[in-house]
């Protein structure tokens, strides 16, 4: 099995019919979403009075997306946009790689596309002193050295003869994101000794924080040939499961020091179809173990949840963002948590909960990264 395909996991057929749907609502709903002029995805397509408006563009958002899409045309699909095309937009313009983060992505979106673009990265971008260069991995920035470590390790898979040229680099990486994971599997948002930011957030960890490392240790491990790291990714997917909420919910902040969740709200709409499942097959495929339960049960929410309302929106084509609480419910359970450490238990009932209509071209990028080989099956 290539180390970029996701484990076919055996699904009953109406989970298949509903991934099927995904697939096809990700694909109609970038459209809208891309600036031919700028040869760029937008940050958000809002719902308004007037229609579905487009706004801002994202460079980030369309490195995510490249990746997708390119998932979608090996597996047989037809990307709407020229992969190429955009992605020497993005190698060009400089200007919005200023952290270690956008640097793996850009490097992970380039050695999925176009592996013989990576040396002129490496050169462009310097990336054997990004650890030192960039702020984000000087704070040891959970989620974006986990995508600066990811985008190593599909390098070195892309490109294995050099491999060994990165090792050290990836391995560096590895140890500093290692030490932002709690005993309980859980991983901070920040180290916890760098500055104000880590005193801030110290211990706090959101979903992505999670997900994201999950997935970069698998591709590490497979990468350069570190056991150890599955076995840091299987502590925190053990812990996310464990916490995911009775309608699928992955809830989205977590204590690394005791593993326990101390946020639920936001619900996610894309943690559900599909940060989550990218996680949890990336490092199924890695110990050849199956998620299935708990990735099915993510993806029951988004039709299945506390509003009880489908937030896959087929008429628009797209998944509408979050449910989330109003202001004050979200200030109160804050309040409520600071001062007993646990959240108010009417946290998990519908009070005070909202929709947020509105959805971002990652969302269905990281829909098709992680599905769109389902539909082959």
């Amino acid at each position: 099995m290539s180390s970029t395909e996701p484990v076919l996991m055996k699904r009953p057929d109406d989970v298949q019919a509903v991934i099927r749907r995904l697939n096809t609502l990700a694909v109609d709903g970038l459209v809208p979403m891309f600036d031919p002029e700028k040869q760029l995805l937008c940050h958000t397509l809002q719902r308004t009075p007037a229609g579905m408006v487009r706004e801002g563009i994202s460079p980030r958002y369309t490195a995510i997306t490249l990746m997708g899409l390119h998932r979608l045309e090996q597996s047989g699909g037809t990307s709407p946009i020229d992969m190429k095309r955009v992605l020497e937009v993005l190698i060009a313009n400089s200007e919005w790689i200023d952290n270690a983060g956008d640097l793996g992505l850009l490097m992970w979106a380039c050695a999925l596309v176009a592996p013989d673009r990576l040396e002129e990265v490496d050169r462009r971008y310097d990336i054997k002193n990004a650890l030192t260069r960039f702020r984000d991995a000087g704070l040891g920035h959970t989620m974006h050295l986990s995508w600066f470590l990811t985008g190593l390790s599909h390098q070195a898979l892309a490109r294995p003869e050099k491999a060994a040229g990165t090792r050290d680099l990836a391995v560096e990486t590895y140890r500093i994101i290692k030490q932002n994971q709690g005993k309980q599997g859980i991983f901070a948002h920040v180290a916890g000794n760098k500055g104000l930011a880590g005193m801030i957030r110290a211990g706090m960890g959101s979903f992505a924080d999670q997900v994201y490392p999950i997935y970069a240790m698998s591709k590490f491990s497979l990468a350069y040939g570190d056991d150890e790291a599955t076995k840091k990714a299987l502590d925190c997917a053990l812990a996310i499961c464990k916490a995911q909420g009775s309608l699928g919910q992955w809830w989205w902040h977590y204590d690394s020091s005791n593993g326990q969740v101390v946020e639920t709200f936001p619900v996610f709409s894309v943690h559900q179809h599909a940060m989550g499942p990218m996680a949890l097959i990336a490092l199924g495929e890695a110990i050849q173990s199956d998620f299935s339960p708990w990735i099915y049960k993510g993806l029951e929410w988004i039709e299945d949840n506390e509003l009880g309302i489908n937030m896959r929106d087929d008429s628009a084509n797209v998944v509408w963002r979050c449910i989330g609480r109003t202001k004050p419910y979200r200030y109160w359970n804050l309040a409520v948590t600071a001062l007993t450490g646990r959240e108010d238990r009417e946290s998990r009932t519908r009070s005070g909960l909202i929709a947020l209509f509105e959805c971002r071209p990652y969302e269905l990028g990281w829909l098709l990264y992680a599905f769109a080989d389902w539909n082959r099956s």
